[in-house]
């Protein structure tokens, strides 16, 4: 019996992405039942563990610290681990026999504008030493894959590709838990979603420009709602509305509950996600298993992710973009078909999936 550990101290400073992964990761692989003794590695600060059957212990090193890696290998080194899988890229120096990280995307190297500096400088300063040092590379899709290959030149054998799932909790609700969560959120009879973080990498710029050539077109075109979580250059953003005289054309819906999101996926006429570069792009998987169509960027992972399901549109071309919500807000039929599709193209995706490929993985290894 190997002795086996997962950092989750990131799950403390941030939700979605990488944290999401983290969590929904652990929780399949105990559902698993391995043969192997797990310890789960949290943030002291953080109150609760993420494992509910795993050993969990408390680490001192915050993550992107900039003696991260020297620091973790200190605390580490009392644990013995055969093998610690890193889910946020970069690996300590040496916390255990064998090493395996998550590289979810390489947007820092190739689009470093759409990063903060801080963000830029680390993951640009360790990932040339991180991918040298695993001893196996888990990618979300074969688009990140093929980038590691390509950039970085890390050998293909040394990649294992693991597509993520989807939640069980992401269906269409029932009309009365629709109706309540429509109210609670203030949500109009239809509409055209964003889901994410605000910040340039997802082309939230773009997508308004689209949506104001879509009002052009259809004057009575319903609300474009954004919802998710500030990031940088949001201010950017709120500039834009204001110069596109938008106004209560886009509303905002910020911090949205869990137990919410596939009532404000099953509620939109279409799911948009133009985004210029994504390492996966869960927003599109849950609301195909809500029911809602998307419309995606033609670039890295997303045409993995939603196959011949809903319009791919180039993220350079903000007509393109109008044109698809236009075709999706006015062809009923064709939005009935797409829904069918979407919930069957869904289901090919499971966390219990994701998880047997990481714990094949790791028994690699061992």
């Amino acid at each position: 019996m190997a002795h086996i550990g997962i950092d989750s101290r990131l799950t403390h400073y941030r939700t979605g992405g990488i944290s999401t992964y983290i969590r929904r990761l652990v929780a399949a692989l105990e559902a698993l039942e391995p043969r192997h003794r797990f310890t789960i590695f949290r943030s002291r600060k953080a109150q609760s563990p993420v494992a509910t059957n795993f050993a969990d212990a408390p680490l001192w090193t915050p993550p992107h610290h900039r003696v991260e890696r020297l620091a973790l290998s200190i605390e580490l080194a009392r644990f013995g681990l055969d093998l610690l899988h890193s889910p946020d890229f970069i690996p300590p120096l040496r916390g255990a026999r064998r090493h395996i990280i998550t590289v979810h995307d390489l947007t820092f190297i190739r689009y470093p504008q759409y990063l903060t500096d801080d963000a830029r400088r680390y993951y640009n300063g360790n990932i040339h030493a991180a991918v040298r040092h695993a001893d196996h590379i888990l990618a979300d899709s074969q688009a990140t894959k093929d980038d590691l290959h390509a950039i970085l030149n890390v050998s293909l054998d040394k990649i294992t590709v693991h597509m993520l799932g989807v939640g069980e909790e992401f269906v269409r609700p029932s009309a009365a838990v629709l109706a309540q969560f429509k109210d609670a959120l203030h949500l109009p009879d239809n509409y055209i979603l964003f889901l994410g973080t605000f910040e340039p990498r997802k082309n939230i710029l773009g997508l308004l420009n689209a949506y104001r050539t879509l009002i052009a077109r259809l004057p009575d075109a319903p609300p474009l709602v954004l919802a998710g979580t500030r990031g940088w250059l949001f201010d950017e953003t709120m500039a834009q509305i204001q110069r596109l005289e938008l106004g209560d054309r886009v509303l905002w819906r910020e911090n949205i509950p869990q137990a919410m999101l596939p009532a404000l996926y099953a509620l939109a006429r279409v799911l948009v996600l133009p985004s210029f570069y994504e390492g996966f792009g869960l927003p599109a998987l849950e609301a195909m298993a809500c029911g809602t169509p998307p419309i995606v960027s033609n670039r890295s992972s997303l045409p993995e992710v939603v196959g011949d399901v809903g319009l791919q549109i180039n993220p350079d071309d903000e007509d393109d973009l109008a044109h698809a919500l236009e075709h999706a807000l006015t062809d009923d039929t064709w939005h009935t078909h797409e829904r069918e599709k979407g919930v069957r193209r869904a289901g090919e995706f499971t966390w219990e999936r994701t998880a047997r490929a990481a714990l094949t993985a790791y028994e690699r290894l061992l």
